[in-house]
């Protein structure tokens, strides 16, 4: 019975070495669980705007940021910052742990040499005993029949990859955050000048209103409300500096150094990326080229390598110490014809009893698949509604806009018209102070919604994928390492 069940052993072993045994499930990437397209957008041609380049993973951050001062912050951001640079290290551990776990494969050689001189007593006299060894051998070496280590190595490969991609995500979240941040100080340096602006209209209201009021023209409610609207300006002065500065301190710790001098850009808010159009029609497919979903999918691959390594742990573990040399009691002698020394040593090891832990940790396994399959979907779904609703917001900010620009002009109109007719005497200054404060708000909300309107483009941006060009050539590079 003992013969034939080692019989039994040898000849699957046998079959399993010849055959590749791969006891993995054989992987399958999980239908998409949202619709096929993108929600259209509404008002847009299927064709886009002509000569507008669209919004996607192929356009590379250097194109869509034209601005030469914000793409010199985001190289700069890139190299310092240190979040991005402590996800690198990780990656870095992560990519040397998979090279251990693929050495696993391969047998390990070692040499050794020893040597050893005794003086003992022995029967009345004293005796010298030499004894030298040299030798080269394999200790412990698996013989992977069943594929346990390579669904262990393949583990290894997916977790590194999905950290690889993690990292990707947080370059594109930076570039990302670092010119979020960039055109929020604009906006709050033009938002500042608009301030000063009107702080000046408002010292010289007040002081013709002063001087009115002196003469008896104007009554001390005039001044007062002249006053009000001054000192309300000054605030919101003081309150955009404070902005500004903020806005400085978080570019520096995004970008890990102290900055240069910040110049005002050439161009105006808008021009700050370029001009760009949503896709109409966009296949949901698109979202695969997202980081984040890429880093869920790896990672579901390694928990359908994990499952090999638990089914490969209920067959028997074979493993091989061999090793060869010379051996002699007399160093001059060790390499002579006649001293060779050899030792093989193969061993196997069979799970009998092991009180359900083996089913337990394939259990396991299949449950962390079914997780991992759960939080892939979670991803894409999530993506889908961050692109809809950006891409939602795009059209719908341009088309407020418009509103606001026109709400801006009527706000210039009523402001120039009040002014005349309070200096002809045909309104009073309550007329005119209140066109002072709703041209002063509507350029304010004006330019809040450009910013708005920026930021969207760069979050429809992200979440498209980010544009990393340079991903070709670092997959490239990391291919020749692993």
């Amino acid at each position: 019975m003992v013969l034939s069940t080692s019989k039994y052993v040898v000849s699957a072993a046998l079959l399993a070495l010849l055959g590749g045994c791969a006891l993995a499930p054989q992987y399958t990437q999980p239908t998409l669980p949202v619709a096929n397209t993108l929600p259209g957008v509404v008002g847009q041609a299927s064709g886009g705007v002509k000569g507008l380049p669209e919004v996607g993973a192929e356009i590379g951050w250097r194109d869509f940021f034209v601005d030469s001062q914000l793409q010199a912050i985001i190289k700069t951001a890139l190299v310092n910052n240190r979040d991005l640079r402590v996800s690198a290290l990780n990656v870095a551990s992560y990519q040397a742990q998979y090279r251990i776990q693929r050495s696993e494969l391969f047998p390990s050689i070692s040499g050794s040499g020893s040597g050893t001189k005794q003086r003992t007593y022995s029967g009345g006299n004293h005796v010298t005993l030499e004894y030298y060894n040299a030798t080269v051998g394999v200790s412990s070496y698996e013989l992977d029949f069943f594929g346990r280590v390579r669904s262990l190595k393949d583990q290894a490969l997916e977790n590194y990859l999905a950290l690889e991609e993690t990292h990707r995500s947080a370059q594109i979240s930076l570039v990302s955050e670092v010119a979020g941040a960039y055109l929020t100080w604009l906006a709050d340096k033009e938002l500042l000048a608009i301030t000063e602006d009107t702080m000046r209209t408002e010292e010289e209201s007040y002081q013709l209103i002063l001087q009115r009021s002196e003469e008896g023209m104007a009554t001390q409610l005039d001044l007062a409300q002249a006053r009000t609207s001054l000192e309300s300006a000054r605030a919101n002065s003081a309150m955009y500096q404070r902005q500004v500065a903020q806005d400085v301190n978080s570019l520096m710790l995004l970008t890990g150094s102290p900055l240069p001098a910040l110049d005002e850009s050439e161009h105006g808010l808008t021009a700050q990326v370029a001009p760009s159009r949503a896709p109409a029609h966009l296949s949901s497919a698109v979202l695969l080229q997202r980081p984040d979903i890429q880093a869920a999918e790896h990672t579901l691959k390694g928990a359908n390598a994990k499952i090999g390594a638990a089914r490969a742990a209920f067959f028997p573990s074979i493993s091989l110490t061999a090793s060869a040399g010379k051996m002699s009691g007399d160093l001059s002698d060790l390499f002579d014809s006649g001293s060779g020394a050899w030792l093989f040593t193969p061993s196997i090891s069979l799970p009998i009893f092991t009180a359900g832990r083996l089913r337990a940790e394939l259990d396991l396994a299949k449950i962390s698949k079914d997780i991992s399959v759960a939080n892939y979907e979670l991803a894409i779904q999530s993506a889908f509604r961050e692109v809809a609703d950006a891409l939602v917001a795009g059209e719908t900010y341009d088309r407020q806009l418009v509103a606001q620009k026109a709400n801006l002009a009527a706000n210039e109109k009523y402001y120039t018209l009040a002014k005349e007719r309070y200096e002809q005497g045909l309104d009073n200054f309550l007329t005119l102070l209140d066109a002072q404060r709703s041209l002063y708000t509507a350029r304010q909300n004006f330019l809040s919604l450009q910013l708005a309107q920026m930021l969207n483009r760069i979050n429809l941006y992200k979440v498209l994928g980010g544009g990393w060009q340079e991903r070709t050539q670092e997959l490239k590079t990391n291919a020749n390492v692993l």
